[in-house]
């Protein structure tokens, strides 16, 4: 066998044994319904000559999204006198990063296709849950929104995935809103991403925040493991957040990282000042090492929800929603080595 061969052999049996290990179901047979809809190019489209008149054009062709876009999105206030200006002046000011976001995103096509195919899987495992219809693209402010869930479908602010290096990003004002850690995910590869984490937050709304952080850290797993379930296919530092490396290290590093928990008695801590460290995003745990991301509760969760799953073949994504973040705990005996 030539070395190309020999190659082509390694990953195709790499690839088997990833879908092995993750059991990934046929889901090519559930159809979805997503439609794409560039509002941006719509409202950016709008002569601001007459902007009244093209304001009631765009409430017929978008009755609930414009609200949501102007109001909650904009955050302009609800009357004629303060919208129609803001509106002028929102299109004037950010008619640059409008021609920005349609130079590099001219289709959305990809992650159109990414989000469906999530969304296949959250069908064949919540057959019952109501998918958004439409995956719709705004251009709004820098320092508002990217990703959220509106009544219309999933709304992505393409203004905020523009990719690391885009200029704006670094200007003062936004770069204090947005640290490289959090900037080096404005990236396509994540939009498809957040979308799937904002639905999974609405199949399974978090309440956790006054629990003992291991529960915290659970319930973090939890939605983490279902992510992983939707999107197998997606690489494991897109979901995360981590950089590869920082993901490595979580790996590398698995029992240190449990011990650490253990020795500084902080399972069953509830105090927020403390959990925080663990369960807020930032470029690493303050209390840890260098190597350690933000949000390292997150991975820890994760570990254990896939110890407990591996327990049983039989259990399902909606069974370990229902479970309580102790039982699961207990029943796991997560101990890394």
């Amino acid at each position: 066998m030539n070395k190309q061969a020999l190659v082509i052999c390694i990953i195709a049996i790499y690839i088997t044994a990833c879908g092995t290990k993750k059991n990934i179901p046929d889901v090519s047979g559930i159809q979805i319904q997503l439609d794409t809809v560039r509002f941006e190019k719509d409202f950016f489209a709008i002569d601001t000559t007459h902007t009244e008149q093209a304001l009631d054009n765009l409430q017929q062709k978008y009755p609930a999204f414009l609200n949501d876009y102007l109001y909650n999105l904009l955050g302009l206030p609800p009357n004629k006198d303060s919208v129609l200006p803001g509106i002028n002046r929102f299109i004037h000011d950010y008619k640059p990063v409008y021609d920005s976001v349609m130079l590099k995103y001219p289709s959305i096509q990809t992650a159109t296709k990414q989000l469906s195919h999530a969304l296949q899987f959250v069908k064949y495992y919540f057959p019952k849950y109501k998918t958004p219809p439409a995956l719709i693209t705004f251009t709004g402010p820098l320092e508002g929104y990217s990703n959220v869930l509106t009544t219309s479908g999933v709304a992505v602010g393409l203004q905020l995935y523009l990719g690391k290096g885009y200029v704006l990003y670094n200007t003062d004002y936004i770069a204090d809103r947005y640290p490289p850690y959090r900037t080096r995910r404005f990236e396509a590869g994540y939009i498809a991403v957040d979308c799937m984490k904002n639905i999974i937050l609405d199949i399974y709304p978090t309440n956790d925040i006054d629990q003992p952080l291991i529960n915290q850290m659970i319930e973090a797993g939890k939605r983490l493991y279902v992510l992983d379930a939707c999107m197998p296919e997606t690489a494991d530092s897109l979901k995360t957040g981590y950089t590869q490396q920082q993901l490595d290290d979580c790996y590398n590093d698995e029992a240190r990282i449990w011990n650490f928990f253990l020795e500084n008695n902080l399972l069953f801590v509830t105090d927020q000042a403390q959990t925080r460290d663990y369960m807020n995003d930032g470029p690493k745990t303050e209390t840890m090492t260098e190597k350690s991301p933000g949000f390292i509760g997150q991975f820890v969760g994760w570990q254990i929800v896939k110890k407990w799953m591996e327990q049983d073949s039989k259990r399902t994504l909606p069974q370990l929603l229902q479970t309580p973040a102790r039982q699961i705990f207990d029943e796991a005996k997560y101990k890394p080595k």
